[in-house]
């Protein structure tokens, strides 16, 4: 997720405007509840759950450290096990420089180019250097890290700061000039990336005027505190991002009501509570990422999805993923499939006493529910009526900067350390582990802007919930996270008909022949618009793609009463709308469905609701308590799962 909004004093913080909590303070709480440790079977799942609900007062897991933000798969498949301090910080730097120059040798700079940048950089530099001398005033500056007035009107500063921005330029240039194979050209610019963001002079007290008047100002204070939050970061084992403190999953986050009426090993599963006397008999199953917590879709009332399918009239569940300790460390992809997403779909059919469901995933959870549907297909049952996905890879041909990561040794590696090739059958993906590499995508936003704001000014982050939900990561089962990886990163092995198995049975994502809502965003650097454009079209039935505008979490969190960005949709005639039977290769490209796409204000959430609609079947009397009989009311939404941090 890519945070780069403004807040206050011009401290970058995220590039939503999802709603802020409020600013009072409150003693940070442990989380002290137990992780569940039962067992379950898909063939005994009503005497597992049960077995489960009466163990599950056992001996809790206690809570470890917060973790550092994280929301993409395979960030850290090349990087050493390390944590979010100074020795993540140099495992991640220090493996894209190194990646790099073994990179360079496959690369080459055509003098031409070369020649003209050199040419450009004499040329700028010049003119910079006189400008300074004769005046500084005039020198230009408009990046968002130098727009303090202690910046502009500081002559030596201003210089100094231009000088910088003309030099990560014009290796940015040359990054981009270099020609040889794609990946190590991304490496090489990557790298760059992560030189300019960390060799900025706002970075230091010496070279920040900024940080240097406050200092001076508070009589030094300003360090004091910056010195104080550096301990406190070192000693929870992350960065600050927001004030944690403020928050509380199920007090201000997470509040929609609900009750939880299933769970095992692997997820609890919550019903919500109706907020209408009718609703629609096919209930509404989402399925989000295990990588972060659900509540991205159920962060405030007025920027919940989860709310706002259940005011549409939607019977509405969602799986809350357990946050996996060491007696989980060894299982598998299938056990996430199997006896996770099927699970959840054959408890929503239960309760409900429907055979289709509506389903939908978001992020990895649409390629987990993907996988689970066609696994049910080729079994002869067609559970879903209906398919969304939001930000979902199932074509993995184009994965952006996140490819980088990814190669045949890197994948060896994690496969015999914490797969199931290594000591034990398998070990933890730490969260912390994956959110150190992920912040490394938005250096400036994610690392240095704290780096200035914390530590050299002294500040404390302003609370937001964004921000405390992308800290709030979770840990992995390393034998699936390493399946993950060979079979979609790696190999794009789901979009070939048979390629691979999972739970024992050859994938065909083709065969899944119910209508499709594919949501994409148009400026994701997790899921490329155009990947997730790619995935729509390896399905089989009548399949609508919508593009949001923003990034991978401001793009699908965007309420309509927001009134915010907009979103294209094709019209029924163009040649990018994919109809039942309509072979991927004769579905237009990306680039030719977008020439044809029509731009609308406002929220796609309008739009799949008006469709959603046409599939949830008749409207009935909403149920008077959550779950039946066979599925009694465990705890109250959010349930225990979703409190346990790493």
């Amino acid at each position: 997720m890519a945070l780069a909004a403004r807040s206050r004093a011009g401290r970058r913080v995220a590039d939503t405007d999802l709603s802020r909590a409020q600013p009072g303070r409150k003693a940070a709480r442990p989380a002290e509840q137990a992780a569940p440790a039962a067992r379950s079977s898909a063939a005994k799942a009503k005497a597992a759950n049960a077995d489960h609900v009466a163990k599950r007062a056992g001996k809790p897991r206690p809570a470890a450290e917060n973790a550092p933000p994280a929301d993409a798969f395979s960030l850290t498949a090349g990087l050493p096990p390390a944590g979010f301090g100074l020795d993540a910080v140099a495992a991640a730097f220090g493996q894209s420089v190194g990646q790099s120059l073994q990179s360079l040798a496959r690369l080459s700079l055509p003098f031409e180019d070369l020649n003209r940048i050199r040419d450009d950089y004499l040329q700028q530099a010049t003119d910079l250097w006189n400008r300074g001398i004769e005046s500084p005033e005039t020198v230009p500056l408009s990046d968002a890290r130098f727009a303090a007035a202690d910046w502009q009107n500081n002559g030596w500063a201003r210089v100094t700061a231009a000088f910088y921005l003309l030099n990560a330029r014009t290796l940015a240039r040359m990054a981009d000039a270099l020609q040889g194979d794609e990946k190590s050209r991304q490496r090489v610019r990557f790298a760059v990336q992560q030189w300019a963001a960390a060799s900025s002079p706002a970075n230091f007290l010496a070279l920040n005027p900024e940080a240097q008047r406050l200092a001076v100002e508070t009589g030094g204070k300003s360090l004091e505190s910056g010195l104080g939050h550096l301990l406190h970061d070192l000693k929870q084992g992350h960065m600050s991002q927001t004030d944690e403190s403020v928050f509380e999953v199920g007090r201000n986050v997470a509040t929609s009501e609900g009750s939880v009426v299933y769970e095992n090993e692997y997820f609890q599963l919550i019903e919500y509570k109706p907020l209408t006397e009718k609703v629609h008999e096919r209930p509404l199953l989402i399925v989000p990422p295990c990588i972060n917590k659900f509540y991205i879709l159920d962060l405030q009332p007025e920027n919940s999805l989860v709310r706002y399918a259940v005011e549409q009239g939607m019977r509405t569940f969602i799986v809350s993923w357990v946050n996996p300790g060491d007696e989980l460390a060894t299982k598998t992809w299938d056990d996430y499939v199997e006896h996770g997403t099927i699970r959840a779909i054959r408890e929503v059919q239960a309760i409900t006493r429907q055979r289709q469901i509506n389903a939908l995933g978001f992020c990895i959870g649409g390629t987990l529910l993907g996988s689970a549907l066609a696994v049910l297909k080729a079994r002869g049952e067609d559970a879903a009526a209906s398919l969304t996905l939001l930000a979902s890879f199932l074509d993995f041909s184009q994965t952006g900067v996140m490819d980088i990561f990814v190669d045949e040794a890197a994948v060896q590696v994690r496969e015999a350390t914490i797969g199931q090739q290594g000591p034990g059958g398998g070990a933890l993906m730490k969260g912390r582990d994956l959110a150190a590499t992920f912040s490394f995508l938005r250096p400036t936003d994610l690392v240095w802007n704290y780096v200035v704001g914390n530590y050299l000014k002294g500040e404390t982050p302003p609370p937001f919930d964004l921000l405390y939900w992308n800290s709030d990561s979770t840990n992995l089962p390393g034998p699936m996270y390493c399946w993950y990886l060979r079979h979609t990163y790696l190999n794009n092995e789901l979009i070939e008909p048979g390629k691979v198995e999972v739970c024992g049975t050859p994938l065909d994502l083709s065969q899944l022949d119910m209508p499709a809502f594919v949501v994409a965003t148009k400026e994701d650097h997790i899921v490329p618009w155009q990947s997730a454009y790619g995935s729509m079209k390896v399905l089989g039935g009548d399949r609508r793609f919508v593009l949001g505008a923003s990034g991978h979490i401001a793009g699908i969190v965007n309420p309509p009463a927001k009134k915010k960005r907009s979103y294209w949709t094709a019209d029924a005639g163009s040649p990018g709308v994919a109809r039942k039977g309509k072979a991927a290769a004769n579905v237009a490209s990306a680039q030719e469905w977008l020439a044809t796409a029509t731009e609308h204000p406002g929220s796609w959430w309008t739009a799949w609701s008006d469709w959603l609609r046409t599939h949830a079947g008749k409207q009935i009397a909403a149920p008077r308590r959550a779950g039946d009989a066979s599925h009694p009311v465990l705890e109250p939404a959010p349930g225990r799962y979703v409190k346990v941090r790493v």
